[in-house]
């Protein structure tokens, strides 16, 4: 790393600023010291939300109360409180030009190329959706406290373009992909009822219904009649509404993540990658190049121009907003992917943005110091991953799994992982050592030797690779482990990636084909993101051997790969590491004799709320008898077993009467299982109203319910 007449950096050989640091010192940028208490505070309370909503502390129809509140009374307060005082002569129109381009055209990219791909029968839905998920972003709930964080204190303006941007989604480009949905409906309806001027007229009303658009609208009307001021008498009643959003939403948010990964299949993993590069690659990069094409004039000569080229580009990161997942449940369309979409994208966005805007705080920092941070970051992500991984080595120890597949190829490349790791931390402390080249050559071996291992475990291969270039490479001076042998380290990484690709998909292609239909799931989750990891590492090589000025977005690449090359650990955690058996059931039981006071398999008809005593007792005196005639089905393997489906008694409570809806029916049935009148098969899930889900009714702890009142 250098830097030339101190006007642009050299990162691996090339110029990454493109001179942006001439003249810089005295541009006011964002304030990156408040983002990551801002991204812990929003990711914190999500995460809060999540475990409520996993371990059945608040229940799905109770969740869904809480986001009626959040959407219908919170957010329509928020939006006319700060429409109303929203200051229009500060505003930038040609910005606002910048993001309505950007969106329509990311918009129209997506439907065209969905429309020419998809098949006939789902074509016009997921053309109308995929565009929705790719451009509508979470604006409130999470966009709000990152642009406050960051931009409070330099350019406080910004805020309210949160306001401004966030309608161009919701009243021009969500309607055309709702009559998209429409038409799909109409296409497979037996009966069509709607004429053209019907769908529009649909359409129109599904708008005008939506809080978020009628408020906008309101609170504009109110701007000019009200002088931009809220009345006294409105204004704690509304502050008070509006202050309520931001955790609420964020908690929201966390409960809607429950369950939505279960719904991947591998049917849908390669919609599921496009669409998140879309959202959080396609649309910062377009969001931000429009901005610097169309910001002219006045404003073009300013500092404040560089600062709203890199807001747009931040915009643009916010993930899908979970409105999204509830368009696609209306329609009954795409639901998998855009549930689990909305999942993947909000927590890769964290990251991305983090690592962004501390890039872009690069024209205040001495350039010096950016490859020893891009090592410290490859260092401290060593460290937590090391750690990461010997949990889940010793999980997949003590729980046997380890002798037989896939855990046995798991296991090798945990080990290729771990001397990743290990690796990386040996190579920090011994690179700052002079006189010490043949420890860093063993490193260095036994470093990329590990990590092309985690591509291709395929024996000696990836270290004969590494032979080779020590053989044939040049050494350099650099700290950089990624460039210690120049020029041709960087041309023999796309080697191995696409020996890697060449290799996954003919050689071993029977193995992959048995393990993906005995564990679908599992493949798609160490498949679709080694797949993004291989493809950015491609990337970055690629785009530093056939570009002579990479630019700064070469940087952010850099840092990704390194938090994807070394952070493999998360990944093999998140799957393996919270093995059900060993670590989940047992914290889940005793979570809840925590909170219930007392053990699960101790509850008593006397000793449980009133709600659950009533329900029990109508059901057992009652139902009982009719639904195990009805349902219970009998299901042989280890002993002869007489289970029913979850959707089953859903469907049955329904029908008989007992339940006004499906939501309805499934609080039912966590109600029959807290009292001990039914149970998971194996007793691994609560209640839940799926069809792949086998409950029992019990006996014993179920029966004393007749006797009582």
């Amino acid at each position: 790393l250098s830097s030339i007449a101190n006007n642009y950096v050299l990162i691996h050989g090339k110029n990454i600023s493109h001179n942006t640091l001439v003249g810089s010192a005295a541009v006011p940028h964002m304030s990156i010291d408040k983002l990551f208490p801002a991204l812990l505070e929003c990711f914190g309370i999500i995460l809060c939300g999540y475990i409520a909503g996993r371990a059945d502390i608040i229940t799905e129809s109770q969740s869904k109360g809480l986001g009626n509140f959040v959407s219908k009374f919170a957010l329509p307060a928020l939006l006319f409180k700060n429409m109303v005082l929203l200051d229009f002569g500060d505003v930038i129109w040609a910005f606002l030009w910048s993001v309505l381009v950007a969106k329509v055209t990311v918009f129209v990219l997506v439907c065209v190329l969905t429309l020419m791909v998809a098949s006939p029968e789902s074509r016009y839905s997921k053309a109308g959706l995929y565009a929705i998920f790719a451009t509508q972003s979470n604006d409130f709930a999470l966009g709000y406290p990152i642009v406050d964080a960051l931009y409070r204190s330099t350019y406080p303006e910004y805020l309210q373009y949160i306001y401004l941007v966030a309608p161009v989604s919701l009243m021009l480009l969500n309607p055309i992909g709702f009559a998209l949905c429409e038409v799909q409906k109409w296409r497979q309806s037996s009966h069509p009822q709607h004429s053209t001027a019907g769908i529009v007229g649909v359409v129109v009303v599904q708008v005008l219904k939506n809080p978020v658009v009628f408020m906008v609208i309101v609170g504009i009307v109110a701007h000019f009649a009200l002088g931009q001021q809220i009345p006294a008498v409105l204004s704690e009643f509304i502050d008070g509404l509006a202050n309520s959003f931001g955790g609420a939403a964020l908690f929201y948010l966390g409960l809607t993540m429950v369950g939505q990964l279960r719904k991947l299949t591998r049917d849908t993993g390669v919609a599921l990658i496009l669409l998140i590069t879309a959202k959080l690659l396609v649309m910062p990069l377009v969001c931000k190049d429009m901005v610097d094409i169309l910001d002219v004039g006045v404003n073009s000569t300013s500092a404040n121009h560089t600062s709203l080229s890199n807001f747009a580009f931040l915009y643009g990161v916010f993930p899908t907003a979970p409105s999204v997942a509830i368009y696609a449940g209306h329609y009954n369309m795409e639901l998998e992917v855009v549930t689990s979409g909305m999942v993947i994208s909000t927590f890769l966005s964290a990251p991305i943005m983090y690592v962004s805007a501390w890039l872009l705080t690069i024209p205040l920092m001495d350039p010096t110091p950016l490859v020893t941070e891009l090592e410290n970051v490859s260092f401290n992500i060593s460290i937590v991953s090391l750690v990461a991984l010997v949990w889940t080595i010793v999980v997949m120890l003590l729980s046997r799994k380890f002798n037989r597949l896939p855990h046995l190829f798991a296991l090798n490349l945990f080990l290729a992982q771990f001397l990743v790791c290990v690796s990386m931390i040996l190579w920090n402390f011994l690179v700052k050592k002079e006189d010490n080249l043949v420890g860093k050559i063993l490193t260095f071996t036994l470093l990329y030797g590990s990590l092309y291992s985690t591509y291709i475990w395929t024996g000696v291969v990836p270290f004969l690779m590494v032979g080779g270039l020590l053989i044939s490479g040049e050494r350099t001076d650099t700290i950089d482990s990624a460039f210690f042998y120049g020029r041709a380290q960087v041309r023999k990484t796309p080697a191995v990636i696409l020996y890697f690709i060449l290799f996954f998909y003919s050689v071993p292609f029977f193995i992959v084909f048995i393990l993906d239909h005995l564990f679908p799931q599992l493949c798609l989750s160490l498949f679709s993101t080694y797949s993004v990891n291989e493809i950015s590492n491609l990337s970055s090589c690629l785009w530093w051997l056939f570009n002579k000025d990479p630019g700064r977005l070469y940087l952010e690449l850099q840092f990704f790969c390194a938090v994807a090359n070394y952070g493999q650990g998360f990944l093999s955690f998140g799957i393996f590491g919270l093995d059900r058996h060993l670590i989940i059931l047992p914290f889940k039981k005793r979570l809840l004799g925590l909170w219930q006071g007392r053990e699960s398999d101790d509850l008593s008809p006397s000793g449980v709320p009133e709600e659950v005593r009533l329900t029990c007792t109508q059901f057992v005196r009652y139902h009982k008898d009719q639904c195990v005639q009805d349902l219970v089905h009998t299901r042989s393997g280890s002993g002869e077993k007489s289970v029913f489906r979850g959707s089953d008694l859903v469907d049955w409570l329904v029908e008989r009467g007992l339940c006004a809806g499906r939501a309805e029916a499934q609080l039912y049935g966590v109600r029959l299982q807290l009292g001990g009148v039914l149970d998971h098969l194996t007793g691994q899930h609560s209640f839940r109203d799926e069809p792949t889900l086998l409950y029992q009714f019990t006996q014993g702890r179920g029966e004393g319910w007749s006797r009582n009142v």
